[in-house]
C-alpha cells in the first residue's frame, strides 16, 4: 500500500502531478485541478482563485495518497493533509461516489466549508459538482452529516453558527472575493442572531469596502 510520496514534480498536467522519488521511481498521482483565475474589478487583472495549484516541475513536494485498485489499472490521489485525505475516503463511503467525484467535492472549497455545506445540508452546493445529481447530493448529506464535523480536525466555526457563516462566505464569494479572503473575513465576527445580510456588511468593512 501506497500511503506517502515524497519526491520532485518532473511532469505535471490539468489533474495530475508525475513524482520521482528519491529511489528513482516515478508514480503519477492524480491531484486537485488548478481553477481558473477570477477577474477583481477593484484590481488590475485577473487573480487566482482560492485552491489554485501552484505546483511547478521541479518542485520538492510530500504527498499522503490514496491507492485505487482497479480491473485495468491503479491510480494515486494526492493530498496535503491527512485530514484531506480522511474526508476523501469518508466520501467514499457514500454510494455512488467514486474518488474522482471525491475529488472534485475537495475542488469546491476547504474542508471547513465542505463540511458546513453538508452540515446544513446545502444540496445546491454538492450539485455544483459535474456528474453529482440531486439524489447523490441528497444521499451525501443524509450519510455524512453527522459525521463531517468528526472527520475535520480545523472546524472554525461551531455547529449553531456554521449554516450563517456558509452563507456569509458564498455572498462574499458572490460579488468577486477569494474563499481564502472570505474565510478570513468572517473569523471572529459575533453571530448572535445576526442575519446573513448584516454579517456580510460587517465582512466587508473588515475587507476595506
Amino acid at each position: 500500500m501506497i500511503s506517502y510520496l515524497k519526491g520532485k514534480i518532473i511532469e505535471k498536467s490539468e489533474r495530475s502531478v508525475l513524482v520521482l522519488t528519491s529511489g528513482g521511481v516515478g508514480y503519477k498521482v492524480c491531484v486537485k485541478v488548478r481553477k481558473p483565475a477570477m477577474s477583481d474589478p477593484s484590481r488590475d487583472g485577473p487573480r487566482e482563485a482560492e485552491g489554485c495549484s501552484s505546483l511547478q516541475v521541479g518542485d520538492s513536494i510530500s504527498l499522503y495518497t490514496y491507492l485505487r485498485v482497479g480491473e485495468n489499472a491503479l491510480d494515486l490521489f494526492g493530498f496535503e493533509t491527512l485530514e484531506e485525505k480522511s474526508f476523501f475516503e469518508l466520501l467514499l463511503t457514500v454510494s455512488g461516489i467514486g474518488p474522482k467525484s471525491a475529488m472534485h467535492i475537495l475542488e469546491l472549497g476547504s474542508l471547513e466549508e465542505i463540511s458546513a455545506a453538508i452540515g446544513r445540508g446545502d444540496v445546491g452546493y454538492l450539485t455544483k459538482v459535474s456528474g453529482i445529481g440531486k439524489k447523490t447530493a441528497e444521499r451525501v448529506v443524509v450519510e455524512l452529516k453527522s459525521k463531517v464535523t468528526k472527520s475535520v480536525k480545523s472546524i472554525k466555526f461551531g455547529d449553531g453558527d456554521s449554516e450563517v457563516l456558509g452563507e456569509v462566505i458564498d455572498g462574499l464569494v458572490s460579488l468577486g472575493y477569494s474563499r481564502e479572503e472570505a474565510r478570513e473575513a468572517v473569523k471572529g465576527l459575533s453571530v448572535d442572531g445576526k442575519d446573513a445580510g448584516k454579517l456580510v456588511k460587517e465582512a466587508l468593512r473588515r475587507l476595506g469596502k
